[in-house]
């Protein structure tokens, strides 16, 4: 079963010459994005489980996982839990394969917490946090699906990925990573992990708002937080000036519902340095998408990557396939100012060979698609052949999916 690949010509410019971007990243302390990374961990563990126990990876999909924001009495110079975080974990695993019984509860729960131990300085989550796992066995049909020799898709889906990242786009990414980067941290040791990016970019003009709380166990009074966060917001500055792309002019928000004068209710102030611990709740395919941010300009499915199945789930493994591809067709064929990428399958059909793979393509001057279409088909067809050995690396989590 051939796919039918299709390269086409952009009918407009890249997302950097148009005159609007809206760009946002969720950061690492995010409700949402820590339902995205711990699923993911999560799937990462019970593949190599089932790899190591069955010889395979078997049916799961750990992708429904919603994070239930605690309590706590956060005041300045500090406070105490009074409810925990609660990380509702679901849908389907195989708990059992030819007499094999596989521990997925405990997998499960182990991986959580050592996500949590890992990207988290100050969440303890044998205090801090409760699992609730409710994975369940599958239906006898979508667990035959990872029985076949040729894997098959499990649904009929469509998946998109695109390159280069505009300057906007890698300066919301550069930022929130720089803000949770060690370097940083270990400057700013009174900042949080839930790191949120805003860039608006009105033609040339780009305006960057940031969310980051101060922990209340190093903030003592109402002064002290407002000349911690000026020494914040002004290393924030530095980073963007020193960052940003040629002919942009920058400016830089931080904590932009603070008012003086008022006590706890003008500061941002955390606990334990994400505003799961009160504030805010978390759910999977909410955040960032694989590419790092989420972008209004740009084409999105409504595929979550995170946590599915990285063998059989075809809308996982088309989307990061589709990001990956985009990426090395723009580095490899030459006269390209811009790629996206297009995969559809159909339930049944071979993973390796897509309903639609189709490539659009942002030209240089001088440059036409014909002198590019023969690459870019090759880069398709070879991508698709080594799906085996790509499917793999993603079971083993070297893909990151948000």
């Amino acid at each position: 079963m051939t796919a039918s690949i299709q390269v086409l010509e952009s009918s407009r410019g890249p997302v950097a010459t148009q005159p609007l971007e809206v760009v946002e990243r969720k950061g690492l302390g995010h409700p949402d994005t820590i339902c995205d990374a711990v699923m993911e961990q999560v799937a990462v563990r019970l593949a190599g489980a089932y790899q190591e126990i069955c010889g395979r990876v078997l049916h799961f999909n750990a992708d429904k996982g919603l994070l239930v924001a605690g309590a706590v009495d956060c005041r300045m110079g500090g406070g105490r839990v009074l409810e925990p975080m609660r990380l509702v974990l679901g849908d389907r695993a195989t708990f059992e394969w030819r007499r094999k019984r596989v521990p997925v509860k405990d997998i499960a729960v182990r991986a959580v917490h050592d996500w949590f131990r890992t990207h988290l300085r100050h969440v303890d989550p044998a205090k801090h946090l409760r699992c609730q796992v409710e994975l369940r066995p599958a239906s006898a049909e979508l667990q035959s699906v990872v029985g076949r020799k040729v894997p098959v898709a499990n649904d009929t889906s469509a998946a998109v990925g695109y390159a280069p990242l505009t300057p906007t786009e890698r300066l919301v990414l550069g930022v929130e990573r720089f803000l949770n980067g060690s370097a940083f941290k270990n400057a700013f040791p009174e900042t949080g992990e839930d790191v949120k990016v805003l860039g608006v970019r009105s033609g040339p003009t780009l305006t960057v708002t940031v969310a980051m709380p101060l922990l209340a166990s190093a903030i003592r009074s109402e002064r002290a937080y407002f000349e911690r966060k000026a020494a914040v917001q002004e290393a924030i500055r530095r980073f963007v000036q020193r960052e940003a792309a040629a002919g942009l002019t920058v400016r830089v928000h931080m904590n932009t519902l603070d008012r003086p004068g008022i006590g706890m209710a003008g500061m941002y102030l955390s606990l334990l340095g994400t505003s799961a611990e009160a504030g805010d709740s978390g759910e999977v395919g909410r955040g960032n998408r694989v590419c790092g941010v989420i972008s209004l300009g740009r084409p999105a499915s409504a595929e979550a990557a995170a946590g599915k199945n990285p063998v059989a789930h075809v809308g996982k493994i088309y989307t990061v396939l589709a990001q990956v591809l985009a990426e090395r067709i723009l580095r490899t064929v030459g006269g390209l100012r811009e790629v996206t990428v297009w995969l559809t399958s159909e339930i049944g059909r071979p993973v390796s060979s897509p309903r639609l793979a189709a490539v659009e393509v942002a030209l240089r001057r001088g440059i036409s698609p014909k002198m590019v279409e023969p690459a870019v088909r090759r880069h398709v067809r070879d991508a698709l052949a080594e799906i085996g050995p790509f499917c793999e690396a993603l079971a083993r989590g070297e893909y990151g999916v948000c």
